[in-house]
């Protein structure tokens, strides 16, 4: 099944997998960021998703605690915060699925020329967002991860098809 654009389609649908499988349908979500075209996917699937809008987060991470739902999502947010930290303290419902680009050896972190907020201030290792969690008040129950191959000629194209780039994560919340 097709579910986005040829770049997207298949980081979308491992993502889409791994959230049924840890967070069923019908559930409530509040995805971190603006709407966007995985919302709609979600919403096509069963779920109830709400976003935020386009605040700070590293500014204003209280805002998540505006929603009652039944689980947070952060398809790659995390990497974009100064202070993800902040955040994920701030979160008040018991189930959060997170994806991240995973830190890659061969290719520098990623910033985009054109739009100063479409940049990469974290690039993790899993072990690091693995810590980053389980400090905030997150205890992990399931990991996926997963490889972003190319369809050019090159030595890092060739890495990336056996190097996973996209990292996913289910946890829960530690009753502190």
């Amino acid at each position: 099944m097709t579910i986005a654009g040829k770049h997207h389609n298949r980081r979308f649908e491992h993502t889409i997998n791994f959230l049924q499988k840890v967070v069923p349908a019908p559930a409530t979500i509040l995805d971190l960021g603006e709407r966007n075209s995985f919302s709609e996917i979600m919403e096509s699937y069963g779920y109830t998703v709400y976003n935020t809008k386009g605040e700070d987060l590293d500014l204003l991470p209280e805002v998540v605690k505006e929603y009652n739902v039944d689980a947070v999502t952060a398809f790659e947010i995390f990497e974009h915060l100064i202070a993800p930290f902040n955040v994920l303290c701030e979160i008040n419902t018991t189930k959060l699925v997170t994806t991240i680009p995973l830190n890659l050896w061969f290719a520098k972190a990623y910033r985009s020329k054109t739009d100063m907020w479409d940049r990469h201030y974290h690039e993790f290792e899993d072990w690091q967002f693995d810590w980053l969690l389980e400090k905030s008040g997150w205890k992990i129950k399931e990991t996926k991860k997963w490889t972003s191959p190319i369809k050019k000629i090159g030595f890092r194209p060739i890495l990336r098809m056996f190097t996973p780039r996209y990292y996913a994560v289910y946890s829960e919340k530690i009753d502190r």
